[in-house]
């Protein structure tokens, strides 16, 4: 059965943006099915439309489904798993840049416009143990300059869901603005998880 991996685009952002096109085309030429959903008014993203267009756009998960998400991406997949019955288990997934909720997470550098629109995001939890069981294999990649991911943020998936974390070197938010068009760590990481 072939390997399915769904790319999470952020905050802000697009199938066509940033690091997403190179990374589909990596895995596609690896002979993964690849999907990269455009997800709902990105500019102001909202839990209760994100999530469940998510959910619309996996439908069934087996252990050949695998997930990538970059920045409000990640916690979209968090929570898309944290939902999952009891007994699914999906492949893995390498989350880029990602935050969790209030008190286990910090954002930095946003404007008070920002802050209003990621406040649902930070104030309603997400239960890890309820993530955990569904996600066998996971890495975390963080940057050691992210404007608005502090690297206090790896401990999170560390010690909440035992994920491999990796510090990239001078790599922004991991955006086009930091001039990442490709990251081969995210590559490698997802080949590792999903062999």
């Amino acid at each position: 059965m072939k390997k399915r991996v769904f790319i999470v685009h952020g905050w802000d952002g697009s199938p066509k943006s940033d690091w997403l096109p190179w990374l589909q085309k990596e895995l596609q030429n690896r002979d993964f099915e690849v999907l990269v959903p455009k997800m709902p008014n990105p500019e102001e993203p909202k839990i209760e439309t994100w999530v469940p267009y998510l959910a619309n756009s996996v439908g069934e998960v087996d252990e050949n489904t695998f997930f990538v998400g970059h920045s409000i991406g990640c916690q979209t997949i968090l929570r898309f798993l944290e939902g999952l019955p009891k007994d699914k288990k999906v492949g893995g997934a390498v989350f880029v840049a990602g935050f969790s909720s209030t008190g286990k997470s910090t954002l930095k550098g946003l404007t008070e416009e920002e802050k209003e629109i990621i406040a649902p995001w930070l104030n309603a939890p997400i239960n890890l143990e309820k993530v955990k069981p569904h996600l066998p294999k996971s890495v975390a990649i963080f940057s050691d300059n992210d404007l608005y991911v502090p690297l206090s943020n790896k401990d999170v998936f560390e010690e909440e869901l035992g994920t491999k974390t990796i510090i990239e070197h001078a790599k922004g938010h991991f955006t086009d603005e930091s001039h990442i068009t490709q990251l081969p760590i995210a590559l490698k990481s997802i080949l590792e998880i999903s062999n």
